[in-house]
């Protein structure tokens, strides 16, 4: 069964804003494999923070790698996002982010710690569009490498953690299927009507 039809049934809803589009879930489930090839096809694209951040922390010898020192990791992939968000918000048109500011969040909340309250109202006040797009754990594309250490069962539950993390929020998963990427950028573009 399509998802198609649900999704018009409720385009007044979810639809509202077409113009910054989340694409999360799990590590190594295609995401920015997706975001490629939607900016192959014209369409303005934010990579993930988090790579950065820890690529950037094993240079320098920084401890802001989220196994280390999540409150340091979470604080610069807020204030990623957040200036992300700046550099697109004269476009008027779709910009699809790798991974948002609830992504940082919800790592806090999967270890049970509390934000200072200022860093939390910089993550809450980084807005996205209702619908999110969520890549599903696939083990056949899962690879562990330097900025990626966690085994895939981790990756598992922090993709459970984030399927809490944006409907408490208000917003509203849409579920990529495990297609060729050209397909998935498709059933993307078909969701939202572009």
């Amino acid at each position: 069964m399509s998802i198609m039809p649900i999704i018009r049934g409720r385009t007044n809803e979810i639809m509202r804003d077409r113009r910054r589009i989340v694409i999360s879930g799990c590590s190594s489930g295609g995401k920015s494999t997706l975001l490629s090839e939607l900016a192959g096809r014209g369409f303005p694209t934010v990579e993930e923070p988090g790579r950065n951040i820890v690529r950037e922390a094993l240079e320098t010898g920084s401890d802001a790698l989220p196994w280390v020192n999540p409150e340091a990791f979470v604080a610069k992939a807020i204030d990623h996002a957040a200036a992300s968000l700046a550099r697109v918000r004269h476009l008027d048109a779709p910009v699809f982010f790798d991974r948002s500011a609830i992504d940082a969040l919800a790592h806090f909340e999967r270890l049970s710690i509390t934000p200072a309250p200022d860093l939390k109202a910089r993550g809450e006040a980084c807005l996205y569009s209702r619908p999110v797009f969520f890549a599903p754990p696939w083990p056949e594309l899962y690879q562990q490498d330097d900025e990626r250490p966690l085994p895939f069962e981790d990756a598992v539950r922090e993709y459970h953690w984030l399927r809490i993390a944006y409907p408490k929020r208000g917003y509203v998963l849409i579920d990529l299927p495990k297609v060729s990427v050209e397909a998935r950028a498709g059933f993307v573009l078909q969701c939202l009507g572009l």
